[in-house]
């Protein structure tokens, strides 16, 4: 039942033409990992590489995301993984409100289908989306990153997690110390696993 429901979303993605994204994108990128992943990682919205393979986080912000999913004691296979957008913004800009609010019914179907335990936001563009959902104020990446909170979103109970976008760390590498830190805390979040390496292990 679970496998079917998310094959017609899945569908119905790839078909979508809600917004103008449709236009200028080579394929939609719904999404990828176990369906009954206890956690499930989104992110913003589709880049270059995501785009011309129709998968999510598997350009230079995907290998740093592996090197910190590694640090948390997770391996890629164990979490679902997708986007608030699933198509790719010209040029990688922000995604508009308008594509937001036309992807978010897919968005919040892939919560329900997976229902994961913990949901990990990746930058402020998931993270403002996420606690909009779960009917918080945001208080921003500076302040909500690293800080585990109880959440309802579309009927699931869930801890949400927000820390920054893995891609932020590539423009800014002082950020992946925060980032490492970030997601070393992700164990005790979701009730076990061992400590990471450092990044240094992985690069």
């Amino acid at each position: 039942m679970r496998e079917e429901e998310y094959k017609r979303l899945v569908e119905e993605i790839r078909n979508c033409t809600k917004c103008r994204l449709h236009a200028t994108r080579k394929n939609p990128v719904p999404g990828e990992g176990p369906l009954d992943a206890d956690i499930m990682l989104v992110g913003e919205a589709p880049g270059k590489r995501e785009d011309e393979l129709g998968r999510p986080f598997v350009g230079r912000a995907g290998e740093l995301l592996n090197a910190l999913l590694g640090l948390a004691g997770l391996r890629r296979e164990d979490v679902y993984i997708t986007n608030v957008v699933k198509c790719r913004p010209p040029g990688n800009r922000d995604p508009r409100e308008d594509e937001i609010a036309a992807c978010l019914p897919y968005l919040i179907r892939q919560i329900q289908i997976i229902a994961p335990k913990v949901i990990v936001a990746l930058g402020r563009h998931a993270g403002r989306t996420l606690y909009s959902l779960a009917g918080k104020k945001w208080p921003g990446i500076k302040r909500a990153h690293g800080r585990a909170i109880p959440a309802r979103i579309a009927g699931v109970s869930v801890t949400l997690y927000a820390t920054y976008h893995p891609a932020a760390a590539l423009y800014n590498p002082e950020l992946r110390s925060v980032l490492e830190e970030d997601f070393r805390k992700l164990p005790s979040i979701i009730g076990g696993g061992r400590r990471g390496k450092s990044l240094l292990d992985f690069f």
